[in-house]
């Protein structure tokens, strides 16, 4: 389940809000976003996936847990943890930083 939301790390990109498919933060204009159903998480670390900055920590526990502080999970290294194991950087899985397939769905049309 999503616990945190790093004031400090985040650079409020939204890619946790559009990433999530629990619809679990809310944007907040030129803010960190929010966790506004912290119940509705499902676990599927999508938004610790898609952070660029190691600014989440998704706990793999499916109940909110008490007593996680930022300052012990940064010290521990797990923030964005799951991000690193899965190899994934900067948004994009391990591999796929050449890939340029994405693109067609650019304004609407086909680029070669």
């Amino acid at each position: 389940m999503i616990e945190i939301v790093s004031a400090d790390r985040c650079v409020k990109c939204d890619l946790c809000v559009e990433a999530c498919p629990d619809n679990v933060f809310d944007a907040v204009a030129d803010g960190v976003p929010v966790i506004a159903r912290q119940a509705d998480c499902q676990t599927c670390f999508l938004c610790e996936l898609f952070c660029p900055t190691d600014a989440l920590y998704v706990s793999p526990l499916s109940e909110s847990i008490e007593g996680a502080t930022e300052a012990d999970l940064v010290a521990r290294g797990v923030m964005g943890s799951f991000r690193r194991e899965m190899g994934w950087k900067n948004a994009k899985p391990r591999g796929t930083a050449g890939d340029m397939s994405y693109r067609i769905f650019e304004a609407g049309t086909i680029i070669p």
